[in-house]
């Protein structure tokens, strides 16, 4: 690295024609500047510049050296540029995962009007209920539903939605009514299970109540999807989120089980790795997310 600043002070040495000029660029005394490129020359064993009192005279070394130079000043400057862009412009590609349950018109709704008015902008959709490694992919922005544990990520709430105990009335015509969250320790469970184990969150009493239990799932999966088509096969019961299901409950193929009793409402998040700034593509895509999200509230 301090070959490359030596470098980068002789390149701007010639530009500006004195060690002086340079140094007022560089933010440097022209001392430091001097004792530079007599380090430099004395390093390559090779006199670069010839000093009067007047100007600087490049050797036939010093011009050689100096065209090199100026090519890394160049490619830095062509790479700060590429930076500038990436930061402040919507283009190149947009690496973003999301859960299951969210692809189809929720993602498209979100994200269709900033790509169609950004021509230079791609989206690698990458869907899965699993927490994908978000460094280890180079993944730009996550969707995440739930308990994040991850403090090495940034977070943005997008939205809350209810978690609704659901079954199907197949399933629920063959058992005795479900009365009391007690009874539930007697029935089949469906589980999305992403990792976080079978504790079902606490519910919530009419009056204040509150209720846990474990459970031990007859089918656990990774998808939610999957529990979903289990549930409305009549297989037994789960939780699902409620904004994923309505319209399963308007058709009657799912029902709302113990509707006075009510199960902690879930974070919707926009999660992104740690960063100094986020590019153009990600704080856009983040915010036609929140707006999205914004008008379903409405």
């Amino acid at each position: 690295m301090d070959a490359l600043r030596s470098m980068a002070i002789f390149a701007t040495v010639v530009e500006q024609g004195s060690m002086r000029a340079a140094a007022r660029v560089l933010g440097i005394t022209p001392s430091a500047v001097s004792q530079q490129i007599a380090q430099l020359e004395r390093d390559c064993a090779v006199t670069l510049l010839y000093r009067t009192t007047r100007k600087l005279t490049l050797t036939e070394a010093g011009q050689m050296f100096y065209d090199g130079c100026a090519d890394m000043l160049a490619a830095a400057r062509r790479a700060r540029t590429r930076l500038a862009e990436l930061r402040d412009t919507l283009n190149g590609e947009l690496r973003m995962t999301a859960p299951v349950g969210f692809v189809g018109r929720m993602i498209s709704d979100a994200l269709a009007p900033l790509l169609a008015a950004n021509p230079g902008l791609t989206l690698t959709l990458i869907v899965s209920d699993e927490r994908i490694d978000l460094i280890g992919e180079r993944i730009d922005l996550a969707l995440r539903v739930g308990q994040l544990e991850d403090s090495t990520l940034i977070a943005r709430q997008l939205a809350r939605c209810d978690s609704l105990l659901v079954a199907s009335p197949a399933y629920l015509a063959r058992h005795p009514p479900l009365l009391t969250p007690e009874q539930l320790v007697r029935h089949t469970w469906l589980l999305l299970d992403v990792g976080q184990g079978a504790q079902m969150p606490g519910f919530s009493g009419p009056d204040g109540q509150t209720f846990t239990l474990r459970v031990e799932p007859r089918v656990r999966s990774n998808n939610i999807l999957q529990v979903r088509s289990f549930t409305c096969a009549g297989l037994g019961l789960s939780v699902q989120p409620e904004t994923e299901i309505r319209n399963e409950l308007a058709r009657g193929e799912l029902v709302r089980v113990l509707p006075g009793w009510s199960l902690p409402q879930m974070g919707i998040y926009a999660v992104t790795p740690r960063r100094d700034a986020q590019p153009a593509k990600v704080r856009h895509a983040i915010a036609a997310l929140q707006d999205y999200f914004a008008r379903q509230a409405g």
